[in-house]
């Protein structure tokens, strides 16, 4: 959250005192939440969230620069549906807005699903500002051409109707995953999502696994809104676990931050690889996770029959949590079917 800052020119000790108060409860508000999605092995730099609920947050997207962006130093290569050499940006940003462009949502999968752009001006010189539009015959398994810190592209990949699904297996189910790296919206997490892909091309999740349930109690409605004047847990209406493959080295997540925790998201517990799927929409939480994908409105009430499995009492930081009785192995894997988000 951030802090209030103390006014240096301040000279009434009341006002100070009050200042002081401030930041105090402030302070707080920030360990407790630190805790709630606190996993059971301590995420050294795991940053927590204040309660700040506030009258007319919008449950969508805020709207904002910077949500439809790629990776940079990474080259996608694919058949070229607009040449780059004249189509020509200032940032990557516009460059990504382009192919999305191409992607309206309703006439199935996108004209464009990957774009290249140069953004270095001298590692670039005259290619400076050139976007390539791509169209990947395998959106979940897009080709490289290059990448490392020699490579002066910056690469991203979109997401149209049909496309970018994903299954997480459980014994109760399966979970649809629409992954939020660049769809018919301007949110993106690029780095997430190339950590999924990566996963998906593994054969055994070994280590993957659910282990805390939480339904919505009193304090969420069966839509995920938050009932007025009730806490805001626990429960904290979610499920979490890890998407950490045994024998496999992981590597923190960039924070993504660019979407609200609705109902149904899919968000990384600080830098992952600890996860949690919403079961509510969480409007005190804002922009502060890292959300890299949804599930699919039709598969929610799997989510539910998950939050109801036997649990038992924990504490994590001094915040009571519930965690299953026995963790539940998870798997990955590719969805064929033609779903939409």
């Amino acid at each position: 959250m951030a802090r209030r800052q103390i006014d240096s020119n301040v000279g009434n000790w009341a006002s100070a005192g009050l200042l002081l108060l401030g930041i105090v409860a402030c302070t707080l508000a920030y360990l407790v939440m630190s805790a709630v999605l606190k996993p059971r092995d301590s995420i050294p730099d795991f940053d927590g969230i204040a309660i700040a609920e506030k009258e007319g947050v919008s449950l969508e997207r805020e709207k904002g620069g910077g949500c439809c962006r790629g990776i940079p130093k990474l080259e996608l290569w694919g058949a070229a549906v607009k040449w780059g050499t004249e189509h020509k940006f200032n940032t990557a940003e516009e460059c990504c807005n382009s192919c999305k462009a191409m992607c309206s949502g309703k006439d199935g999968p996108c004209l464009c699903n990957s774009w290249v752009f140069c953004g270095d001006r001298k590692a670039c010189g005259h290619q400076f500002g050139e976007c390539w539009l791509k169209k990947q015959s395998d959106a979940l398994a897009p080709q490289r051409q290059d990448a490392g810190s020699k490579v002066m592209w910056t690469s991203g990949l979109v997401f149209g109707k049909g496309e970018g699904i994903i299954g997480l297996e459980t014994e109760h189910g399966t979970l649809h995953i629409k992954l939020s790296l660049v769809q018919l919206h301007p949110d993106s997490a690029p780095f997430s999502v190339e950590y999924i892909l990566e996963l998906l091309t593994l054969r055994h999740c070994a280590g993957c696994q659910l282990y805390r349930a939480e339904g919505r109690g009193n304090s969420w409605d069966k839509k995920g809104n938050h009932i007025k004047e009730a806490s805001f847990g626990p429960p904290y209406a979610l499920i979490q676990g890890t998407l950490e493959a045994a024998g496999t080295s992981f590597k923190k997540i960039h924070g993504e931050g660019c979407q609200s925790v609705r109902r149904g998201a899919v968000a990384w517990v600080g830098s992952g690889p600890e996860f949690f799927i919403s079961l509510a929409n969480h409007v005190e939480w804002k922009q502060h996770y890292t959300v890299f994908g949804s599930v699919l409105p039709e598969d929610m009430e799997t989510l539910e029959k998950i939050a109801q499995l036997p649990t038992k009492p924990d504490v994590w930081n001094s915040v009571n949590v519930s965690v299953l009785e026995s963790s539940k192995p998870i798997s990955i894997q590719r969805i064929q079917t033609d779903h939409t988000h």
